[in-house]
């Protein structure tokens, strides 16, 4: 078996299979502590492999992609023993509705894993249903694999640099939908409620349009914005497939560190960290939520190849700090649409220059339309590092 990247995925793969080689962007060849050699992608001789599976990270345009003639994603190696599985897709929200769902669902044996962060070589194959994030890297790559029931959210641009362009992306997303078979069910936003598929397909537009399709009760579930569509999604998969609402289980849950998560400094000021916040629409959102209070508003990081443009008519009462990779960009369309822009390059300075000005009456917002990396580890570092830099 021929590994690309020797990423978690791939790392389950081998441990869980064996005999397998990885290839990767190293100088020289060597065998890792578990006894699996790792040699350098332009070594790889397609003729010599029956088999190739992709960390998903690793885009389309890499030579190893290019030169592959045997080429299965992660969900493809396990079609054939997958027992019924759930994936949820989509650009923002896809693993909080992922967690719900495994939290609705977890009183019947159900697990999680895919994107979520457990690679599918080491989730339980005798569980009953499995519950999979499931990225548009791995969408991208799969040829035959398909879920029993298909979640979609919204779809809007993101990973523009890694697909090539927005339609990519978009079809990638939607592949599942035609692959379904009868008895199989999508729930998917209404305008890909078109796409032929064997399955029955629920298009829906808002939270009201699931809550009435479904006989849900908005005003018995906790959340609110974009969460009261998670936990909707949630109880619509529960209600397929158990025929019961479970509202006190939904209000239950909580929502991942990262996420909108409010917090107050010694002067009892609101700042709220939503450094999951990695592209324009969940940082839309997030301006949403606090459309009635000056915000000042942290962006930037890598845009990974997306426009940030659109964000900016959502933009009102607001003064931006620009951070990142993208910091020049930000501060040339706030120009264009006249707000105010510090450009402060990194997070810490941002914070500072914040703190001199923010009110009790107003909010300090970290979502920054980005990625993290050109900067940090993770957005969980961002997220973590903003705080500190609050409260230290």
């Amino acid at each position: 078996m021929t590994l690309f990247g020797s990423g978690k995925t791939t790392k389950a793969i081998a441990k869980k299979f064996g005999n397998a080689i990885f290839f990767e962007d190293i100088d020289k060849e060597f065998v890792d502590e578990e006894g699996f050699l790792h040699r350098p992608s332009d070594s790889f001789d397609p003729a010599r492999s029956c088999l190739e599976i992709p960390s998903p990270g690793i885009p389309p345009h890499h030579p190893l992609i290019q030169k592959a003639q045997n080429l299965i994603s992660e969900y493809d190696l396990f079609a054939s023993t997958m027992p019924y599985s759930i994936w949820i897709s989509g650009t923002n929200g896809k693993t909080t509705t992922t967690q719900m769902i495994a939290h609705l669902l977890q009183d019947k044996g159900a697990i999680a894993g895919g994107n979520i962060g457990t690679p599918l070589a080491e989730l339980d194959e005798k569980a009953p249903i499995w519950i999979l994030e499931s990225s548009s890297f791995t969408l991208h790559y799969t040829r035959t694999a398909k879920p029993n029931l298909y979640v979609l959210l919204p779809i809007t641009p993101d990973h523009i640099s890694w697909h090539g362009s927005f339609e990519a992306y978009e079809a990638a997303k939607l592949k599942p939908i035609s692959r379904l078979q009868e008895g199989e069910v999508a729930i998917v936003p209404k305008k890909y409620a078109h796409i032929p598929s064997k399955g029955m397909v629920i298009g829906y537009e808002s939270s009201e349009d699931l809550a009435g399709y479904f006989d849900l009760k908005k005003e018995l579930v906790k959340f609110q914005g974009a969460f009261l569509l998670d936990a909707l999604l949630a109880l619509a998969v529960r209600k397929i497939l158990f025929f019961d609402t479970p509202y006190e289980r939904i209000n239950d849950f909580f929502i991942d560190p990262h996420k909108q998560e409010e917090f107050t400094d010694a002067l009892g000021r609101v700042w709220v960290d939503d450094s999951k916040a990695t592209n324009i629409d969940a940082t839309i959102e997030a301006i949403k939520r606090y459309q009635t209070r000056k915000i000042y508003l942290i962006l930037g990081g890598d845009n990974k190849g997306v426009s940030l443009e659109p964000l900016f008519a959502h933009i009102r009462d607001a003064k931006v700090y620009a951070i990142g990779k993208a910091a020049d960009e930000i501060e040339a369309l706030c120009k264009q649409y006249d707000i105010p822009c510090v450009k402060s390059y990194q997070l810490k300075n941002a914070v500072e220059a914040i703190k001199k000005e923010l009110t009790k009456n107003e909010v300090a917002l970290l979502s920054p339309a980005c990625a993290s990396l050109d900067q940090f580890r993770s957005y969980k570092e961002r997220g973590e590092l903003f705080k500190q830099y609050i409260l230290s």
